[in-house]
């Protein structure tokens, strides 16, 4: 029988408020103020915060930025991992995805949207976003056969299509309840998608 867990220490409770204030204060001023043109020392500033603390929790501005980004990936990694590996993949893939959704709270449905806004109107922000999603496949394919075969990375590569493709739809409306939706028929028009003549 597992120990139960431990309730966190009031040092881990305080250092996870601190990184949920950093998070939540810089979509806003970002979104407000602009990515590129804001400093990092006015989000510092704002949330009363050392550099010294700031790079305790994350490792550049992009990072703290694209905090609802990855997560979302983070937790797609750990769900696939214990996801049963039968039938299609694209099934599998899709049915990560859907229980990352379901995990994510209110908070994050709050911030997403307000992220991939940051991401599409700030360059420096898109090119670091398209480095965690080629790291993500990669990791994706290593998980799930080292020998790296082609035909699974286009797989990864059509699914994560079908994703940007979905979260397009989705903005600007972003209710919580049509994200799984868009993406269930965003996937299911692959197929049809691939055969479109000319």
């Amino acid at each position: 029988m597992p120990a139960p867990e431990q309730p966190p220490t009031l040092r881990e409770r305080k250092k996870l408020r601190t990184r949920q204030s950093l998070v939540d204060t810089a979509v806003t001023l970002f979104g407000e103020r602009g990515f590129d043109g804001t400093p990092l020392d006015a989000l510092l500033e704002q949330v009363e915060v050392s550099r010294r603390t700031f790079f305790r929790n994350f490792h550049s501005k992009e990072d703290v930025a694209l905090a609802a980004v990855k997560q979302l990936w983070d937790v797609y990694l750990e769900v696939l991992d214990d996801t049963e590996k039968s039938g299609p993949l694209a099934d599998v893939f899709l049915g990560a995805m859907l229980t990352t959704l379901e995990r994510m709270d209110d908070d994050w449905y709050r911030r997403f949207p307000r992220t991939l806004r940051l991401i599409a109107d700030s360059p420096a922000l898109d090119g670091h976003t398209l480095r965690h999603c080629a790291e993500v496949q990669t990791e994706i394919a290593r998980r799930l056969d080292g020998r790296n075969r082609l035909e699974l990375r286009l797989l990864i590569e059509f699914f994560v299509a079908a994703w940007r493709c979905t979260l397009d739809e989705w903005l600007p409306d972003c209710t919580r309840h049509e994200l799984p939706a868009l993406l269930r028929r965003t996937c299911s028009t692959m197929n049809s998608a691939l055969t479109l003549e000319a």
